[in-house]
């Protein structure tokens, strides 16, 4: 049968002057004059949902390109090479921004454990899913109406 831990003869020690390392349990050891402290950790957010979302942003960015060489380029004939380039750079980033977004939501879904950084941001990852998805949509239909409007000219 064990024994409750009995009450420590002495005040836990003060946390470090920067103030980040917050005690959260302290546990004495019987017998000694020592006890066992349990930080606390604070949440860290994911940097694969920030970096998801960077290239979501980065993907509409691109589409647009997409759109302006497109109309610009299309009674010259070059808007449909121009924006095809475009538009694969925009499709990848915004591919590797809807993977990268759901790694992020998973890392985050499974953070959290004993002994385990907990890490937050999970809105930044489904941000950055639908950054990407928007981004490499916009670059396909901007592609197809480039192409469009160079046939019909």
């Amino acid at each position: 049968m064990t024994q409750p831990p009995a009450a420590m003869p002495y005040p836990p020690p003060p946390p470090p002057p920067n103030g980040r390392w917050q005690p959260e349990r302290v546990d004495p050891l019987p017998g000694t004059e020592f006890g066992l402290v349990q930080l606390r950790v604070e949440p860290i957010t994911s940097g694969l949902a920030i970096g998801s979302l960077l290239a979501g942003i980065g993907s509409i960015l691109v589409s647009t390109l997409v759109l302006c060489f497109g109309i610009i380029g299309a009674s010259g004939g070059w808007g449909g090479w121009v924006g095809g380039a475009f538009t694969v750079l925009s499709v990848l980033a915004g591919a590797g921004a809807v993977i990268v977004g759901i790694v992020a939501r998973r890392q985050i879904r499974r953070s959290g454990q004993v002994g385990q950084v907990r890490f937050t941001g999970a809105g930044l990852g489904m941000a950055g899913i639908i950054c990407g998805s928007s981004g490499a949509g916009i670059a396909l239909l901007s592609l197809t109406l480039t192409l469009v409007l160079q046939l019909s000219s």
